[in-house]
Parts: structure tokens; sequence; C-alpha cells
């Protein structure tokens, strides 16, 4: 069977942050046991020229010069997020014209939680080997929204990160799509009606049966799919709402910090929702070996999860150094970008 392969990837994160502990501060909270429990220590804050189009702009460029490849090959464009910027007019359309992706391109905006971003990519992988497209782009990018004083303020944050897809077979190929399946149910641990600015949640619900159950059933379900084991996984990447879920699924499943350390991203980051857990991918990308196996899970609250299981075909390479230096916002600065 002809497999589809990631061929070239970019991301995008805003260069402004602000701490934890300014949050807490604000909220006369305190700072060291909130970081404790939730693991993260700053996060990414979008300013007013940074939404979800600019940022997949920005990310699916540089995926594109990391393949090495002309825009107009790519005819197919699906960008996730659950912070469009408009309600009716689409992202990816934007996206494929600012690009200048192949005129002639399937585009769709796609919303499903914080997994939007890797139902693009199961897209464009089924077209792939349909051989329907040549070459697709998948982004997820998000500003992720919270309400002050909400505890989703601490992780709430934006960015993007975008994957070419094209043939296993294709010599730029990087690392080929295995296998891939999903778990989902109608679990409503988070949502937003469409006037409303803000997400309200279910507060621990949204841990269990939401979060553990249906990332513990698709690892569980990929890896009898592959007929493989734990130990055989050199890389695990998981949705990431925090640092404290992860890092109990991997305790349960046996999960090493090795396994985990190149795409656990979300203490300095904060959680990116529909880039999250494919930020992680991006990291692990530019880390991982030839013939070394990558496990992927994302996590969209309402509530699904999608799986995944690459296999490195070269060894990867470092994207472009970030020369912009962070700006730390104040929680006054931090407000005023989040009304903007």
């Amino acid at each position: 069977m002809n497999r589809s392969a990631i061929v070239g990837f970019g991301m995008y994160i805003p260069n402004q942050r602000i701490r934890t502990a300014d949050i807490a501060a604000h909220w006369q909270q305190d700072s060291k046991a909130i970081s404790a429990g939730i693991g993260v220590n700053e996060k990414s804050v979008p300013s007013s020229s940074e939404d979800a189009f600019t940022m997949a702009f920005e990310a699916g460029k540089q995926a594109i010069e990391t393949a090495d490849i002309a825009s107009t090959q790519i005819s197919a464009c699906y960008i996730g997020s659950e912070s469009h910027p408009y309600a009716v007019k689409p992202t990816s359309g934007m996206v494929a014209a600012a690009l200048e992706l192949d005129p002639f391109c399937f585009c769709a905006d796609l919303e499903f939680a914080c997994k939007a971003g890797t139902a693009g990519m199961q897209i464009v992988d089924s077209m792939v080997k349909s051989k329907q497209v040549r070459y697709g782009l998948a982004i997820g990018s998000d500003t992720a929204q919270s309400a002050p004083g909400d505890a989703l303020e601490y992780t709430a944050a934006a960015g993007a990160a975008a994957f070419v897809i094209g043939s296993e077979k294709d010599e730029k190929a990087i690392c080929r799509m295995d296998y891939t399946l999903s778990f989902t149910t109608d679990t409503p641990d988070f949502w937003r009606p469409a006037e409303k600015k803000y997400p309200s949640h279910a507060g621990r619900f949204t841990g269990e049966p939401s979060y553990f159950r249906h990332v513990r059933e698709a690892i569980k379900g990929i890896i009898q799919t592959a007929d493989c084991s734990v130990e055989d996984i050199n890389h695990v990447v998981l949705h990431m709402p925090n640092a404290k879920f992860p890092k109990k699924i991997a305790k349960e499943f046996g999960f090493t910090k090795e396994q985990m350390e190149h795409g656990f991203i979300v203490p300095n980051i904060g959680n990116t929702y529909s880039a999250c857990s494919p930020l992680g991918l991006a990291h692990v990308l530019q880390k991982a070996k030839k013939q070394e196996t990558i496990l992927l899970i994302s996590y969209g609250s309402g509530a699904g999860s999608d799986a995944f299981l690459f296999t490195m075909l070269k060894d990867g390479s470092a994207l472009p150094q970030d020369e912009r230096e962070k700006q730390y916002l104040t929680y006054g600065e931090y407000m005023h970008c989040q009304t903007q």
C-alpha cells in the first residue's frame, strides 16, 4: 500500500509571553501551588497582529520551505482551529491564496476543539493515498480563549503547526504515516455557544471521563492496530492541556521520560489548542532519527482523540532558529492584548 508521509513541516509561536506567577499575583493566588499543580511556567500570548490566519500562514510558509517544493504543487489545504478569525469566511481559502497554492485547491476550515489540526492531517492522508492530490497542507492554529479569572487563563495560549503531506515514495519524504484512527464520543466537557466570547467547562469532568478516557482508548487502539508494544515506540507526543494530564497517562502506560522529552513543550508555551500536539510533533521531527517511531495522540473536547503512528524515513533536521526575543507582559498588558 502506498502510504502518505510528512515531506515538510513548520511552526509559529508568538514571542509574547506571560508568566503563571504574574497571572496568579493579579488574582492574589499562590503562584507556586498553581505552577506545581498545572506544570506550566508561562504561556504564549498573541499580539493584535497575530490571529489563527496569520499564524497559519507563517507555519505553512515554513512547512513549504522545508519541503522544498513549489507552493503551486499543493492542491489541498485544511485549517483546524476553534478561533477562526471569521465566522463566515474561510481561513483555509485565505491561507491558500496567501501562500499561492494551486487555485484548484480543496479547502475547508475544521473545528473539533483541540484536535482539529490532526483531523486535517487525516483528511490529507486519505487524499494522498487515494492519489487525489500529490501534496496537501494540514495546519492547526489557535488563539485560545479564556475568561479572566478562569482556571483556563493559566494555560490558554497561541500557536500554529503545519505539515505538507505527500507520498512515502517522494524523495523529500521525512516521516511515513503508518497508521491512524480516532476514538469519539458525545462527552460535553467543554463548550462555547456561537454568541459567547469565552468557553465553559465542566471542571474536573474534563479529566475523567473526558481527556483520560479518550486518550487512553486511542493509545490502546493504535497499539493494537499496529501490533506493537509501548517499548517499540521511540517518541511519544500527547495532547497537553497542562503538564499534569499527559504525565499521568505516560505513567499509566509506562512511557519513559526519554520517550516523552522532545515533544513535551507545554511548560513554556501553554496549551495552544488545535496546534498543541502538532507543535509537539514538529519538535520531535527535528530530533528523531531514521527508522525511529513516533506516537501522536491528540485530544479535542466534546470529545475525541486522533492517534497516529509514524516511522522516520530519514534523520530529522532543525527548523530555522527563531531570532525574536521573548517579550514578557504584565497582566495589564496581557489583558489589553486579549481585548484587541
